[in-house]
This record gives C-alpha cells, structure tokens and sequence, in this order.
C-alpha cells in the first residue's frame, strides 16, 4: 500500500514538473516573448484608454460643479 502510494505521489510529481518545464521553455521561444509582448502592449494601451477616459470624466464632473464654461474646441 505504501509502495504504490509513493509511487503515484512520483508520478504524479513528475508529471507535474515535465509540464511546467514545458511551459516555461514556451516562455523562451521567440514566439513566446513576441506574445508576451504583444500581450504587455495591448494591456498598457487599455490602461491608457481607461486613464484618458477617467481623465476626461473626471474633467466634465469638476466643469459642472464649478459652474465653468466648456473648453474652446480646437
């Protein structure tokens, strides 16, 4: 009972060690740091697009309760 208990337990380890080793060579790649890439680009643009939109809200709320005029367009 031990014996396969401690064998499963090994197997299973070492399953889970090949998988990770796997996943993280990907990482490595060319492929994968150009999706690493491409993934930290499209996160920090819609940071920006969250901080402009925040920005422009927030600009609109601090207008309407001072009372002032809009901005001039340009």
């Amino acid at each position: 009972m031990r014996r396969g208990f401690w064998f499963v337990a090994g197997a299973g380890a070492g399953v889970y060690v090949v998988l990770k080793a796997r996943r993280a060579a990907e990482i490595f790649t060319p492929e994968g740091l150009r999706d690493r890439v491409a993934g930290l680009s499209v996160g920090a643009q819609l940071f920006a697009e969250e901080v402009r939109s925040g920005m422009t809200e927030r600009e609109t709320e601090l207008r309407e309760r001072l009372a002032l005029l809009a901005p001039p367009a340009l």
